[in-house]
């Protein structure tokens, strides 16, 4: 089975075995080979119940094409992304549906140098051949194990100085997802007390879905940091190429304070480089790379998009609201795992509480958040907020349409997948932040 629709902007994406089944992944794994001609990749698996033999498709698929596939087990989607820069493999696929319910499977699909293959970098002309008769296979390919774990391991220590983190408490939760198995080896070589919650990778989700991005599933790490008076908590997305942080008052801690707190830390080490971040972004980002003598590079969303312009720049560091956060000694690519470990030495290093470090940015920066509309005509939406606002700022079309004026700014962007436009807006008090979003939100939901 292959339904047309599971070819998202990003990567692959639907309901097993409805929408996308062994079937459909042999011809997926075929297809990649024949459209890139790729002579190595990898493939890597994650928990899902259906992952296993997805992957044994795709591996398949890809061999019978002609491809020598390097078979790298059950790991994270940043570890398939880390084998296909370090080992210089043509190409790689991570079967995995990231942070989607049980149900759903998919792939994360790269070129050389660990680039995306997105709807405008190839996914379309692999959906076209996948969907049409591939005919006779080449032949000649092969497939065989790869451990990528004790490189995997010594490259994400390699971002922190060990001996300076510090003794302190936290909370993991790996919503029974990756990070389950990926961060033990890691933790053995830290002084912290880990409180591991939902460890066991487990694809049924038993706990709760793997997308901390979801209040509800943000409850239980919440709840647990203030109940073991841990020093922070951190919750894992399904296949651990995302982190999110709750501070020792546990309260979250949104991705773009995470951004400029990471940011900071990167240009101790890396003094006056480039760090990308995207348009949804808190004025914190870009004031503390500025502080810290970076060069703050503002960027539309996505992965692919982000992913480019670290190359185009030799950007060291990129972030996103979203929990995705990339480095340039990492393959240009994001990781999880790295985040975590640069807040551990952040935090030791500063001798203060996450809750301290933070104060000045909850001071100073009043952000909504992101705030999702339905709406029937997106280009309508947004040429009235265009008209509405536009008098009281700068306005760019970067990525859907941005406003900046003096003491508040915002960005409505439509979404991806979905008739809906997504609001994030910031000003320098909290009323005006509240009024200003009132106002952005009366015109979408008019």
């Amino acid at each position: 089975m292959l339904d047309p629709k599971v070819f998202k902007a990003y990567d692959v994406r639907g309901i097993y075995p409805d929408q996308l089944d062994e079937a459909g992944a042999h011809a997926i794994g075929r297809a990649y080979v024949e459209e890139f001609e790729p002579r190595r990749i990898a493939v890597g698996r994650d928990m899902r119940l259906s992952s296993s033999s997805m992957a044994d498709a795709v591996m398949r698929g890809a061999a019978e094409a002609g491809a020598n596939v390097l078979d790298l087990g059950l790991v994270g989607t940043e570890m398939t992304y880390f084998a296909v820069g370090e080992l210089e493999l043509d190409g790689g696929i991570e079967v995995t549906a990231s942070h989607n319910p049980k149900e759903y499977t998919g792939m994360k699909i790269v070129r050389r140098g660990a680039l995306p293959v997105g709807g405008d970098s190839g996914l379309l002309e692999i959906r076209t051949r996948a969907l049409g008769d591939l005919g006779e296979a080449k032949g000649g390919g092969s497939i065989r194990e790869e451990d990528i774990w004790p490189q995997y391991v010594e490259r994400v220590l390699s971002f922190v100085d060990v001996e300076a983190v510090k003794p302190m408490r936290v909370v993991i939760d790996a919503a029974n997802g990756m990070a389950g198995l990926m961060l033990p080896p890691v933790l053995e070589r830290l002084p912290v007390d880990a409180v591991r919650c939902y460890f066991e990778p487990d694809g049924s989700f038993p706990n709760h879905e793997p997308n901390p991005l979801l209040p509800e599933n943000r409850e239980f790490i919440v709840r647990k940091t203030l109940d073991e008076n841990a020093d922070l908590g951190v919750a894992f997305d399904g296949d651990a190429d995302r982190c999110f942080f709750v501070d020792d008052t546990g309260e979250f801690v949104p991705g773009d304070f995470v951004t400029a707190l990471l940011a900071e830390s990167v240009l101790e080490k890396d003094p006056h480089s480039r760090i990308i971040y995207d348009v949804r972004a808190s004025w914190a980002v870009p004031e503390t790379i500025e502080r810290a003598g970076g060069i703050p590079l503002v960027n539309r969303v996505g992965h692919a998009f982000i992913k480019h312009r670290m190359r185009q720049e030799d950007a060291s560091f990129g972030g996103e609201v979203s929990g995705h956060y990339y480095f340039r000694d990492f393959s240009q690519a994001d990781s999880g795992v790295v985040p975590f470990l640069l807040m551990l030495e952040l935090i030791s290093k500063s001798g203060r509480k996450l809750s301290e470090l933070l104060a000045p940015y909850r001071e100073r920066y009043f952000i909504t958040g992101e705030l999702n509309t339905p709406v029937s005509d997106v280009a309508v939406k947004l040429q009235e907020l265009k008209e509405r606002f536009a008098g009281e700022g700068t306005v760019s079309h970067l990525d859907g349409l941005s406003v900046d004026a003096e003491d508040w700014h915002m960005n409505v962007r439509p979404s991806n997948t979905e008739p809906l436009l997504r609001l994030n807006l910031e000003a320098r008090t909290p009323e005006l932040m509240e009024r200003k979003r009132d106002e952005a939100l009366a015109v979408i939901r008019s």
